[in-house]
């Protein structure tokens, strides 16, 4: 099995979108692509977000997972996310080689114990061998300007907690709206984000919240790595199941 490399897109955010492409249409257009999009709701104390049902459906057309958080846990939440998106991908790529091997109306516990055990350990594996590419949207309209400093932080331990992971990681940084554009990027991809807080300070809170030109522009930058990597190399890709 080639071991690929696992792509995904974390939207954080804590609003609805206002303006340019709908986000749940560029969602499944990424889930096309072989990217998951993940969502991250964040809320302050007593906060409700009207956003809710926007959230799901982004998550769901991107076949990724959705989560409502308030700010002070969510260092944990993107860490939990990110792995178990991991997870749930590599899951349903297993899935459907398994089914091609035993019939489409076969499931994998329908495999004996032992079986069943062995799938859990090749999940577990390739969790912690197969590259790993994030590239997160930071929601910067105008309510998310108090939330940014607990963004920074639980982006720099998502960081560290991947660190010691025997597959590459890399992280790109996008934020929306930019100062001059719906979009603007603020990291390239690097394998650490350790230079995360020379950026945040710098960051300006707008009122508008562009999410679907933001995923539109996430899609457009995994495919222009993807065609420079492929000028070097054949790059081994998993497609993302949503299951």
């Amino acid at each position: 099995m080639k071991k690929g490399t696992l792509r995904q897109i974390l939207l954080i955010t804590d609003g609805c979108s206002n303006q340019g492409e709908d986000p749940v249409a560029m969602a499944a257009l990424a889930r096309e692509y072989g990217m998951t999009v993940n969502v991250i709701g964040v809320l302050e104390e007593n906060e409700r977000t009207d956003g809710l049902k926007e959230i799901e459906n982004i998550a769901l057309s991107g076949g990724g997972i959705h989560q409502l958080v308030y700010a002070r846990q969510l260092s944990h939440t993107v860490q939990m996310v990110t792995r178990k998106a991991m997870t749930q991908t590599i899951q349903g790529f297993i899935h459907k080689e398994l089914q091609t091997i035993l019939g489409s109306d076969k499931e994998i516990e329908d495999l004996p114990p032992e079986k069943r055990g062995q799938v859990v350990e090749v999940v577990d594996d390739l969790g912690e061998t197969m590259d790993l590419e994030v590239l997160i949207l930071i929601d910067t309209s105008a309510s998310m300007q108090h939330k940014l400093p607990t963004v920074e932080d639980a982006l720099l331990d998502l960081s560290i907690s991947l660190h010691s992971r025997i597959g590459q990681n890399e992280y790109s940084l996008y934020a929306f709206p930019g100062r001059k554009k719906q979009v603007e990027r603020l990291m390239d991809w690097t394998p650490q984000m350790k230079d995360i807080h020379k950026i945040f300070p710098k960051l300006s809170s707008g009122g508008v919240t562009p999410t679907g030109p933001a995923l539109k522009e996430a899609i457009d930058a995994y495919q222009k790595k993807r065609s420079k990597r492929g000028m070097l190399e054949d790059d081994g890709f998993i497609e993302e199941s949503g299951s």
